[in-house]
């Protein structure tokens, strides 16, 4: 499984799966920072707290887009797993064989969904680490513990880019100026009644131009270091730390967590007894926004599942630049009739997109966000995550990032929840919130 090793590849068009042997071997003596020692600028990331994947080189990917990207990427990734010899005395989820995937948020995209399967993946949980090889029958047979050691440590030599000085940045309007997201919003709010909408997410964008190439491994650590409580994520330029967990599937348990009403921790009297509680948790306009977003998931979770688990209150989950208004829901999945159990994937596109990230009701809201803000969110607030050929995997909406469009330049997204009531230039304020934490990672602050 050498750095040269071919790409084995899928079009839209042509969904040719590759017959691939994947083995996994429990990583011995793994510190507890080796996922944070293994980050490299273009290495393959899921990462909390110290636990998830990070991969290395590809031993298959499928590009896809349009109405049909879940479908096609759920048919490629069942065909892989068919043709498959995967070895995996661990079975535990992430462990085996495991697919990276990024989907745009739209259909209406230009932006090509992806499922990337690692030739190598270095993962550990609050049990265990391991590391997992993928590739050819010929590459793999024989392999030793102390071979996928050896090829891991090559791995993190072959993605290490050479150091340099931090550039300085520079911000620049994206497709959507700010003045022109202000108009964006008191248009929206002007056309609810009349669209029969209650919530609307409007997103904008800016660009960082770097003096410097960006190095995305110096990103993510920023990242995890300071927003740790996120599910940080890096796949193919697509960096970000999400503090909204799309799903979860387990073992057939699915879980999600679901963000909706925001305050910034910077505003002034932030730093007052209970600011968050009166102004986020008591204020009638952030609930509403809230409950809104609960419903549309649990209405989409209720035909695929049983047992389901709701708080009839949110909490107020701490970041370091804003307050949310959160709750944690979880379901068993139904069977079908088959007996199989829908996948993280499966459950990925059931749910996409959220309340929190589109609007209510969701093809409502799709429609006319496409109409005013006038650009392409590529994969900004669309899923981004793993999937193993159990089905276990999990998948966050991409939030709090950004992608790479070359190595100099960075384009930043953030949205906001508009609601009858929303001030519109309060919501380009937020804005501004969510996008601290990747100014903060590329030193923009």
């Amino acid at each position: 499984m050498s750095a040269d090793s071919p790409v084995l590849s899928a079009s839209a068009h042509q969904l040719s799966a590759p017959s691939l042997t994947s083995v996994t071997f429990e990583y011995v003596d793994a510190p507890p920072s080796l996922l944070d020692d293994s980050l490299r600028h273009r290495s393959l990331v899921w990462t909390r707290n110290g636990h998830g994947l990070v991969g290395f080189g590809t031993a298959a990917r499928l590009h896809t887009h349009g109405e049909e990207r879940f479908a096609r990427a759920r048919a490629w990734f069942a065909q892989v797993i068919e043709n498959a010899a995967i070895t995996d005395p661990l079975n535990r989820p992430g462990t085996g064989l495991v697919s990276f995937g990024s989907f745009a948020f739209s259909f209406t995209s230009v932006f090509e969904s992806r499922m990337i399967i690692p030739q190598l993946v270095i993962g550990r949980d609050e049990h265990t680490a391991w590391i997992t090889l993928t590739g050819t029958a010929e590459e793999l047979e024989g392999a030793t513990y102390e071979q996928a050691l050896a090829r891991a440590n090559a791995a993190m030599d072959d993605a290490a880019i050479a150091e340099s000085d931090a550039g300085s940045i520079k911000l620049t309007s994206g497709q959507l100026t700010a003045g022109s997201y202000v108009q964006a919003v008191h248009k929206a709010l002007g056309h609810f009644e009349e669209r029969g909408i209650s919530k609307l997410v409007l997103a904008r964008d800016v660009l960082a131009h770097s003096s410097t190439p960006i190095d995305l491994s110096k990103v993510v650590h920023a990242l995890t270091e300071r927003y740790g409580n996120c599910w940080t994520y890096s796949v193919d330029g697509l960096v970000g730390a999400t503090p909204e967990m799309l799903v979860r599937v387990t073992d057939g348990l699915a879980e999600a967590r679901v963000l909706a009403g925001t305050l910034d921790r910077a505003a002034a009297g932030a730093d007052e007894p209970d600011f968050a509680q009166h102004h986020l948790f008591e204020d009638p306009k952030q609930r509403n926004e809230h409950q809104l977003a609960i419903d549309s998931l649990t209405d989409s979770l209720n035909p695929i599942s049983h047992g389901m688990s709701a708080p009839e209150e949110p909490f107020i989950l701490q970041l370091p630049n804003v307050w949310h208004l959160a709750s944690d829901v979880r379901a068993q999945l139904r069977a079908d009739a088959s007996g199989a159990l829908p996948s993280a994937l499966d459950v990925a596109e059931i749910f996409h997109p959220t309340a929190a990230v589109c609007g209510t009701p969701t093809k409502k809201a799709g429609v006319l966000l496409r109409e005013l803000e006038g650009m392409d969110r590529g994969p900004y607030a669309g899923p981004v995550g793993w999937v193993d050929s159990r089905g276990d995997g999990e998948f966050g909406i991409a939030l709090r990032g950004g992608i790479l469009e070359d190595e100099k330049l960075m384009r930043l997204y953030a949205g906001c929840g508009i609601v009858p009531g929303s001030v519109p230039e309060d919501e380009l304020a937020e804005s501004w919130a969510k996008m601290r934490p990747m100014r903060q990672a590329l030193g923009a602050e």
